[in-house]
């Protein structure tokens, strides 16, 4: 991916080289950067691995997932705090990930304790379970187990 990214990088310059001007402008070699995108696109097949724009949009979608994570729990959570009485029952369940890889259980751990409501407390030695800690547990566990399945399944599409 990153070499491919290069080798993009290397046929925006050569056309902002090519293209005879007196000045180099910014636009000549973002027209440069999109004729080497659709030149690797056409070619990537060769190179043995995915088209490198594939990952970048599906770390795009990850983070609008999160976002959209962060803003509906926040919405809840909030709600939960404005209530006259707090009629909330806190407790701790246990999550196994089909996750792999210290990159994916260390990202979706960070993802899900940074989405207010549940906290990661603990991942167990061979990284297949997670001690979770969320804050309305009766009434927000369906939509957290939701949360995780998503944040599963777009990190697996960013990482494999």
């Amino acid at each position: 991916m990153f070499g491919q990214f290069i080798l993009n990088l290397f046929i925006a310059l050569l056309w902002l080289l090519l293209v005879d001007e007196h000045i180099p402008q910014l636009t000549t070699f973002f027209t440069g950067f999109v004729v080497g995108i659709g030149i690797l696109y056409i070619m990537h097949r060769f190179f043995g691995t995915k088209f490198y724009l594939r990952r970048v949009f599906k770390v795009i979608v990850l983070i609008l997932i999160f976002i959209r994570e962060i803003l509906s729990s926040s919405y809840v959570i909030m709600k939960q705090i404005l209530t006259p009485k707090l009629k909330i029952t806190p407790g701790i369940f246990k999550y196994k990930t089909k996750l792999r890889g210290d990159w994916e259980i260390t990202t979706l751990a960070l993802l899900l304790t940074l989405t207010p409501g549940s906290v990661v407390m603990e991942v167990s030695e061979n990284g297949e379970e997670f001690y979770i800690h969320a804050m309305d547990l009766d009434e927000a566990y369906d939509a957290l187990i939701r949360s995780i399945e998503k944040f599963e399944k777009a990190i697996m599409e960013v990482t494999r």
